[in-house]
């Protein structure tokens, strides 16, 4: 080993600029100070966060859910929009966790990069921070990593992590799911962050811009919607109407096929009516101009539809009337059908 060139060498000669990440921790402090709420101790600094679960739950059950953007952060690339993945990092892990009726209470996120930028990173955690008001859940910690070499210039990855509590009584497990219940969805705001990989090879295929003109909004702004979060409507549905809802269901990968049927005990069948919703612009130009295949699109892509409920007949319109009331777009699909025994499917027909 040569010791001929003795000149000393700094961390950021390295690639990694420590100075970078104490300005943005600066910059996300005050972002994270307007997610606070009851429960927290310590946040955002600490070596950990500290929550305690409020008090008012009597056997809280803690739900934890992680999950991340996928290849939409290919297009917050290269279309240069960083603003609103954050919030599809949030809406991802809180309607998961949702779905068994817990209360988000924190969410921590992981951005990792090759060389970080200050503006481009406060600008994913602005959107992480404005997901977290709209969930009601506290951001309260996390890790920005900047690793040399492991990540192209002006790339990224993003993991988010949320944990939520319900009352052990008020789980939500779909077991009293029964022949006849109404299947509800809860329209979806776009693609969510599901099947951009096929969206993209469209998107080549037409040789589409963000820039693009698309059905009266600009392309971009239609592809890159942010995943609606359906907290704090559907708490309120549950805390009214109890066992009513039967079930919830997150449409993400899989689609409407693959996902209903994870709430559904064996033998029984959610039936739905393509009818009962339109598929929205974006859907139906992808299924033109990619010729998917009607059953692959329900598969791949939540088609206009981000939530699923499954309700007591007698008190599906008063579920549908108090989320419509909360500005949510309601249809009824179908209803729960029996189907071979051993099985639990979705039918689009």
């Amino acid at each position: 080993m040569t010791k001929a060139n003795k000149t000393p060498l700094t961390y950021r000669d390295a690639g990694v600029d420590i100075d970078a990440g104490e300005a943005l921790v600066d910059r996300i402090k005050p972002l994270a100070a307007k997610t606070m709420r009851e429960g927290v101790m310590a946040g955002i600094g600490g070596f950990g966060a500290l929550f305690e679960v409020p008090k008012r739950y009597h056997e809280p059950v803690l739900v934890s859910g992680t999950d991340g953007v996928g290849t939409k952060l290919r297009l917050a690339f290269e279309w240069q929009r960083h603003d609103t993945v954050g919030i599809d990092l949030v809406a991802m892990s809180v309607n998961d966790i949702l779905v068994q009726g817990a209360e988000p209470l924190f969410f921590l996120d992981y951005f990792a990069c090759g060389k970080l930028s200050v503006d481009v990173a406060a600008s994913v955690v602005g959107g992480i921070a404005s997901g977290c008001e709209q969930a009601g859940c506290a951001l309260i910690g996390g890790e920005t990593a900047e690793m040399p070499g492991m990540y192209p210039d002006g790339e990224y990855d993003l993991a988010g992590f949320a944990v939520g509590a319900v009352e052990k009584a008020s789980i939500i497990d779909g077991k009293s799911i029964t022949k006849g219940d109404v299947v509800l969805g809860l329209a979806s705001s776009g693609a969510h962050s599901n099947g951009y990989s096929l969206l993209r090879k469209v998107l080549a295929r037409t040789n589409s811009k963000p820039e693009h003109e698309f059905d009266g909004q600009i392309l971009g702004d239609v592809v890159m919607a942010p995943t609606r979060i359906y907290v704090k409507p559907l708490l309120a549905a549950l805390a009214r109407f109890g066992g009513a809802i039967k079930g919830l269901a997150h449409i993400t990968g899989g689609g409407l096929l693959d996902n209903v049927p994870r709430i559904l005990q064996p033998g029984l069948q959610a039936h739905i009516e393509s009818s009962s919703w339109r598929m929205p612009a974006l859907f139906e130009w992808l299924r033109q101009e990619g010729e998917i295949d009607k059953q692959e699109m329900y598969r791949v892509f939540n088609c206009g539809i981000g939530m699923v409920l499954v309700v007591a007949a007698d008190t599906a319109s008063a579920v549908s009337q108090m989320l419509s009331d909360a500005g949510e777009t309601v249809y009824t699909l179908g209803e729960i059908r029996g189907c071979d025994a051993g099985t639990s499917q979705t039918v689009v027909l």
